[in-house]
C-alpha cells in the first residue's frame, strides 16, 4: 500500500502539515500533543497488525509478527473476563503495535539512528524494531529500571545511558533529538494508532465488552483502545463503547489528582514501574474520555499488585507487575462487574523481570 495523504494536526492551535514533509513529536507552534489526520476505512485483511493497514497512514515495511494476540475468556464471580495477552507480542509487550508504526515511519523518512527515554518495555521494543530496520538505537533509562529489561536492551544491541529518574532521562534525551529520530512514545500518536488495533481484534474475535480496565501511565494504550472502539461505534459496527476503568498506583496518580484536585494516600506502588508517569502529555484527552463514558479511576498499591500477580500466575499468565494492576483493580470493584463482560489487557511479560 502506498503512503496516504496524512497530516500532523494540533487540535489546540490548528497547526497542520504533511507528515511526509517533517517529523514532529509535539506541535512545533504551541508545544501541545499532536495528532495525525488521514482517511481510513475498516477493511481488515490478512493477519496481525497488518490486518488493519487500511486504518493506518502507511503500511509498515516490515513485520516481526506483532498483533493478533490471543484472547482468553475466563468466568469468575459471575463475570466474563476477557484477558488480552499483549505480553505475547515479539518484544514482550503491547508497545510493539505502536513501535512497528513509529520505527517504520522513521525508516521511511531516512533516519539512521533512534533515541528514546523509557523505563523499560518501550526501550526493548524500540531496540528490537531498530535492529530489524538497521537503525542504531540509544536508550535512556532510569537507574532503577528492572535489570532484566536493561539486559535485554543490551542483548538486542541497544546502547544505554542511565539517568537518576524519568525526569532526568527526559532532559538527557534533549541532547540527541536534533541528530536522531526521537520516538517520544509518551507523546507519539503512532502508539495510539497501534493500540487501537487491540479494539479491532477484540471486536472481530469476541464482540464488545461492557467494561475495560486499563493501566494508565502516559495513556497511549487507554487512548488507543478508546479511539478504536469509538471508531467502530461511529461506523455503526458496534452499539456501545465499553465503560472505561483507569488504573493508576498510589505513588504516581496524576489522572486522579487532576480529576479530583487531591492525592489519595496509600501504600507505595513502585512495583508497577510502567505506569509511573507523573506528567502524561495527553492527560486532558484521558480525562475527556473518562467523563464522556462515565468512567472510573482505581488506585492500587504494592500488596494488591503482588496478590493479583500471584493469582494471574495461577491462571497461567506470566506477566509483570504493571500488567497485574488491572486484575488488582478488578478485585477492588468485583461486585460492580457481576453479570458483565470485562476486557483486561495484560500488557507486559513477566519473563523480562528475571535478571
Amino acid at each position: 500500500m502506498a503512503k496516504k495523504e496524512a497530516y500532523w494536526y494540533c487540535p489546540k492551535c490548528g497547526f497542520k502539515e504533511s507528515i511526509w514533509n517533517n517529523y514532529y513529536w509535539k506541535c512545533p507552534k504551541c508545544g501541545s500533543p499532536i495528532e495525525i489526520i488521514y482517511d481510513k476505512t475498516f477493511e481488515p485483511r490478512g493477519n496481525g497488525l497488518h490486518r488493519y493497514s487500511s486504518l493506518f497512514p502507511f503500511k509498515p515495511v516490515k513485520t516481526v509478527g506483532e498483533g493478533g494476540t490471543p484472547l482468553v475468556v475466563d468466568e469468575e464471580n459471575n463475570a466474563k473476563l476477557l484477558f488480552k495477552l499483549e505480553y505475547l507480542n515479539p518484544s514482550g509487550s503491547f508497545k510493539d503495535r505502536g513501535t512497528a508504526l513509529a520505527i517504520g515511519y522513521g525508516y521511511l523518512l531516512g533516519y539512521k539512528s533512534v533515541v528514546e527515554d523509557t523505563s523499560g518495555n518501550t526501550g526493548i521494543s524500540v531496540t528490537l524494531y531498530s535492529r530489524v530496520y538497521g537503525l542504531k538505537p540509544l536508550i535512556i533509562m532510569p537507574k532503577n529500571a528492572p535489570l532484566g529489561k536493561k539486559k535485554l536492551v543490551k542483548l538486542l544491541g541497544g546502547e544505554i545511558i542511565e539517568a537518576k529518574n524519568r525526569g532526568e532521562a527526559s532532559k538527557i534525551v534533549s541532547n540527541y533529538v536534533k541528530s536522531s529520530y526521537y520516538v517520544a512514545h509518551i507523546w507519539s500518536y503512532f502508539y495510539i494508532i497501534g493500540a487501537s488495533t487491540i479494539s479491532y481484534e477484540v471486536y472481530e474475535e469476541y464482540g464488545v465488552p461492557d467494561y475495560m480496565i486499563v493501566p494508565v501511565g502516559s495513556g497511549g494504550l487507554f487512548l488507543g483502545l478508546m479511539n478504536g472502539f469509538e471508531y467502530l461505534y461511529t461506523q455503526g459496527l458496534i452499539r456501545h463503547v465499553p465503560k472505561p476503568v483507569v488504573v493508576q498506583g498510589y505513588s504516581v496518580q496524576p489522572v486522579y489528582e487532576k480529576l479530583y484536585g487531591e492525592k489519595i494516600a496509600g501504600e507505595e506502588s513502585d512495583l508497577a514501574d510502567g505506569i509511573m508517569v507523573p506528567e502524561p502529555p495527553r492527560i486532558n484527552e484521558i480525562l475527556e474520555y473518562i467523563g464522556k463514558y462515565n468512567g472510573k479511576i482505581v488506585l492500587v498499591g504494592n500488596s494488591e499488585i503482588k496478590q493479583a500477580l500471584q493469582e494471574l500466575l495461577d491462571k497461567g499468565f506470566i506477566v509483570e507487575p504493571t500488567s497485574a494492576t488491572v486484575y488488582a483493580a478488578y478485585k477492588k470493584m468485583i461486585d460492580e462487574f457481576r453479570g458483565k463482560e470485562v476486557l483486561l489487557p495484560l500488557t507486559g511479560s513477566g519473563l523480562k523481570m528475571v535478571s
